[in-house]
């Protein structure tokens, strides 16, 4: 997952909206949104070669995504898979504090990550680069992509822009303006590019909401909608690597009561 921008009780109808664009290699093979046969409740995407996800949601309201923590010249080969600590989060029943508690030390095992996890009313944020404690998200908008939270890059901070247009308008159904925000292909300036250190031409072709490059790209799209009743709406739409859709699921369904 390269960019996740959510909503925190900034929606008179939707207190927790999630748009997000999951960016990966065209080669690494995926299975599109589904509740998963042995894991009751848990609605996700599949990784097909680890077994993990990088964005999903449970019956029971338990969220997390992550997104990969951009360090070209750091290398840490036989790393275990980031989606596995999306799946471990989801599948589990501990509070926040208490998954991040265990994560401890491990998390130090993995590549750069940066999860939000918890809940639509208790979403909280850990990074193994950066604080080792977990903190909770306040009410608002936030934006993650391959860097700290609510870094300014342009793609970030243009779809946190986007994000509180959208929701200003009122629309009854902001699923469409939603994914019209994700697709956005707008290469910025380049003196408003960051450096991560993997040279101007490619952090050109990364900096749209969209991405698309020879080997890797946005995979696959994702509107989360839960209103103040607890239903939830859950749309992923699929990409090739030209960037045409090529697929569509949609989940509607009733959080449990607790």
């Amino acid at each position: 997952m390269c960019l996740l921008l959510v909503a925190i009780d900034e929606d008179p109808r939707f207190p927790f909206v999630v748009a997000a664009n999951r960016d990966e290699h065209y080669d690494r093979p995926t299975a599109p949104a589904c509740f998963w046969r042995h894991s009751a409740g848990l609605l996700a995407g599949r990784d097909l070669r680890d077994g993990g996800t990088w964005l999903g949601i449970t019956r029971s309201g338990r969220f997390a995504a992550l997104t990969n923590v951009r360090e070209p010249i750091r290398k840490l080969d036989g790393a275990p898979s980031r989606g596995s600590l999306v799946r471990s989060y989801l599948e589990g029943a501990e509070a926040p504090d208490q998954f991040c508690d265990r994560l401890g030390d491990r998390g130090g095992a993995f590549k750069g990550f940066a999860l939000l996890f918890g809940s639509p009313g208790d979403l909280h944020h850990v990074s193994n680069r950066g604080e080792a404690s977990s903190s909770a998200l306040p009410s608002g908008i936030h934006g993650l992509s391959n860097g700290p939270l609510n870094a300014p890059w342009p793609k970030v901070t243009r779809g946190k822009a986007g994000l509180i247009r959208i929701l200003a308008e009122g629309r009854p159904r902001p699923e469409k303006a939603l994914f019209d925000l994700l697709e956005d292909r707008t290469v910025p300036p380049d003196a408003d590019l960051p450096d991560t250190g993997v040279g101007l031409t490619l952090e050109r072709l990364l900096s749209p909401l969209f991405v698309i490059t020879p080997v890797h790209g946005t995979r696959c799209s994702t509107v989360i909608l839960v209103d103040r009743a607890g239903r939830v709406r859950f749309e992923e739409r699929t990409f090739d690597r030209t960037g045409r859709r090529t697929g569509r699921v949609i989940f509607d369904f009733a959080l449990d009561q607790p």
